[in-house]
C-alpha cells in the first residue's frame, strides 16, 4: 500500500498531511492492515523532522508559482513547472502510489498533472474557502474532494465534495494547562492574551500591539509570537517602549513557538489575536477560545479574507480589517471582549460549534477506503 501526499509552500499545505498519516496509522493499526509506504513530493521538504518522525520519504521535483500577475519570475517559473511535471512523470512511474492526496500549492501541480496522465486516483484537501487554482484544476478528476469551508462547495462537483473541515495534528487538538504557567513562566492570576501573526510573523501587528503594549501589561499577560526574522528588531525597540515598565515580565516574545509551545500557550490564555490562516483558525476553534481576526489585506490574498469572514460569521471571532487596524482600535477590541465574561463565553461556544475535530479521520477513511478498492 502506497499514499503519495503533495503540497506546497506553507505550513497551512504541509501540517494537515502530518494529522492525516497520524489519523491513517490510528486507523490502520484499528483494522489490524499493514502499514502503507507514505511519500511527500514537493520542491522542498519544509519540515523533515516532521517528515522523519511519521517515516514519509520525501521525494523532491521542481516547481514554479503560478502567477496571475505579470513579473519577470514568470519566464523562469514556466520552464521549472513544465520540468517538474517530467520529474514527476519519471518518479511516479517508478513508485505508481495506489493514492495521491494533494493539498493545493504551487508545488503539487506538477504531481497532479503527472498522476492525470498516468490515471493514478487522486484525492484533494482545500483549506479555504475560495479554492486555490491547483485543487480546482485537480477537483474536475478526483474521486473525493475534502473542503474545510461550505462557501467552497460552489467550486466542486457535488457529488465527490465533503464538508471535513481541516485536519489538525493530535498535540495541537487539546490544550495543554499542566505544567505550561511553569515552562511560560506565568503567573496564574493575571489573564493572558495570545497574539499569533503566523508562522512568519505580521509586521503590521507586531507594529500595533507594540504600540499599545505598556498598556496591555498593566492588566493582562502576554504571549507573542512575532516571527523568526522580526527577533532582533523587537528587542531593541522594547528596550525603548517597556524596559522600565513596572510589569515587563509579563510580556512573552517567542520567533516560532512549536506545536507543543503553541498548545501550552493556547491552554493559558482567554484571548488569541491571529492572522486568518485556515489551519490556525481551526485549531483556535478546537480550543474554544475568543479571537480577534486580521487578514492579510483582500488585494493580496483573498483566502484569509474569506476565511475571516467565515470565522467571524459564525460568532466565534471578531474581524479587524488590515486597513483599518490602529492601536486604539485594537485596544478597544481587546478591552470589550475581555471586560465580558459573556461574551467570552458566547464566543467560546461558537468555536467549538464551528471546529470539527473528526476532520483528519474523515480524511484518512476516504484514503483508506479508495486504496483498498483500487486494490481490489
Amino acid at each position: 500500500m502506497k499514499i503519495l501526499f503533495t503540497g506546497g509552500g506553507s505550513g497551512g499545505h504541509f501540517y494537515p498531511i502530518i494529522a492525516i498519516v497520524q489519523e491513517l496509522n490510528k486507523l490502520i493499526d484499528e483494522r489490524k492492515l499493514v502499514a502503507p509506504k507514505y511519500y511527500y513530493m514537493s520542491d522542498n521538504p519544509y519540515d523533515e523532522k516532521a517528515l522523519f518522525e511519521y517515516n514519509i520519504e520525501f521525494k523532491k521535483i521542481s516547481a514554479g508559482k503560478l502567477r496571475i500577475y505579470s513579473s519577470i519570475k514568470n519566464i523562469f517559473d514556466i520552464p521549472r513547472t513544465g520540468w517538474g511535471i517530467i520529474v514527476a512523470l519519471w518518479k511516479l512511474f517508478l513508485l505508481f502510489p495506489d493514492v495521491i492526496v494533494g493539498k493545493g500549492g504551487y508545488a503539487s501541480f506538477p504531481v497532479i498533472v503527472a498522476a492525470r496522465l498516468l490515471r493514478i486516483p487522486v484525492i484533494v484537501h482545500e483549506s479555504d474557502a475560495i479554492p486555490g487554482r491547483v485543487n480546482k484544476f485537480a477537483g474536475k478528476f478526483a474521486k473525493r474532494i475534502g473542503i474545510a469551508y461550505e462557501e467552497a462547495l460552489e467550486h466542486f462537483p457535488k457529488d465527490r465534495t465533503a464538508l471535513v473541515g481541516i485536519p489538525i495534528r493530535r498535540e495541537l487538538t487539546q490544550l495543554t494547562r499542566e505544567g505550561a504557567y511553569e515552562y511560560l513562566k506565568l503567573e496564574r492570576d493575571i489573564p493572558t492574551i495570545l497574539i499569533v501573526g503566523g508562522s512568519q510573523g505580521a509586521q503590521m501587528i507586531n507594529d500595533v500591539v507594540l504600540d499599545i503594549l505598556p498598556d496591555l501589561l498593566n492588566k493582562y499577560q502576554i504571549i507573542h509570537q512575532v516571527g523568526m526574522n522580526n527577533m532582533e528588531d523587537i528587542k531593541e525597540r522594547l528596550t525603548v517602549i517597556i524596559n522600565n515598565h513596572e510589569h515587563i515580565s509579563r510580556y512573552k516574545m517567542f520567533g516560532f513557538l512549536s506545536a507543543s509551545a503553541l498548545a501550552m500557550s493556547a491552554g493559558c490564555s482567554r484571548l488569541v489575536v491571529t492572522r486568518a490562516g485556515s489551519t490556525l483558525i481551526f485549531e483556535i476553534a478546537g480550543w474554544g477560545l475568543p479571537s480577534i481576526v486580521i487578514p492579510i489585506p483582500e488585494s493580496v490574498s483573498r483566502d484569509q479574507h474569506r476565511n475571516a469572514f467565515n470565522y467571524a460569521r459564525s460568532g466565534a471571532a471578531t474581524l479587524i480589517e488590515e486597513t483599518n487596524l490602529s492601536s486604539h482600535i485594537l485596544l478597544s477590541e481587546i478591552e470589550r471582549i475581555m471586560n465580558s465574561l459573556d461574551l467570552q463565553g458566547k464566543m467560546s461556544e461558537s468555536a467549538r460549534a464551528f471546529a470539527r475535530p473528526d476532520a483528519g479521520r474523515k480524511m484518512a477513511e476516504g484514503i483508506l477506503d479508495l486504496v483498498l478498492s483500487h486494490e481490489r
